[in-house]
């Protein structure tokens, strides 16, 4: 028997939490173009820069990865299957908007500007209240005591 999947069948987020970030770190670059707001010295961005970076790519990977095991949507815009909970997703509940966060912050650091940084309030505010609240009302009507349990257990950020 075939499943019918509704368009209700989704925490039914604002925009696509990518959006959300490529959204803030393009007005922060404006920004940056329109005033320049350096906050390190230029001799210094690269390596921290680079290594933040280096980490939110790894942990987004591994969260991806653990999304394919379990046979679930990554795409927030479609149903999930399965409460995904190895992995990184045994520390935080949102590990890849931890990694978004992270890889913000590193291209802040590379690009050496402090509107970037400015721009994360909103990035988060949105996140936080246009997204995650979002999923998780969606995923507490669909789970029920699973995700609950869950919820208990693993922390919303770190």
């Amino acid at each position: 028997m075939n499943k019918i999947i509704t368009s209700s069948d989704s925490p039914q987020v604002i925009a696509p939490p990518p959006s959300i970030y490529l959204i803030g770190i393009g007005i922060g670059v404006v920004l940056d173009w329109l005033k320049p707001l350096p906050f390190l010295a230029e001799n210094v961005v690269v390596p921290p820069g680079a290594v933040i970076i280096a980490i939110s790519v790894i942990f987004i990977v591994a969260a991806f990865r653990e999304f394919i095991k379990a046979k679930t949507n990554i795409d927030v815009r479609k149903p999930t299957t399965s409460i995904v909970s190895a992995g990184p997703y045994r520390f935080s509940r949102n590990p890849i908007y931890l990694s978004m966060t992270l890889l913000t912050i590193g291209i802040a650091v590379l690009a050496n500007t402090l509107w970037i940084f400015v721009m994360l309030v909103p990035i988060l505010f949105t996140i936080q209240f246009g997204v995650i609240m979002r999923e998780e009302a969606y995923l507490t009507k669909k789970f029920g005591e699973e995700y609950l349990r869950y919820k208990a257990r693993v922390r919303r950020w770190i």
